[in-house]
């Protein structure tokens, strides 16, 4: 029986910022990060929904 593939939000640009304890690159928590596979889908996208404006609070302003 196949399987769908995980939603996913990583764009492969991993490091977590020691201000915001985020990734970078997608936004989320290492806690999120390891629990991400064990997640329904639902929780995922409530995830992937709060990330844009994790991001954008996170980044410093020119």
């Amino acid at each position: 029986m196949p399987t769908e593939p995980i939603s996913t939000p990583c764009i492969r640009v991993c490091a977590v910022s020691g201000m915001t304890n985020q990734c970078v690159g997608c936004g989320r928590t290492l806690p999120e990060i390891a629990r991400w596979g064990a997640m329904d889908e639902t929780e995922r996208r409530a995830i992937m929904a709060e990330l844009p404006a994790r991001l954008a609070a996170g980044m410093p302003v020119p």
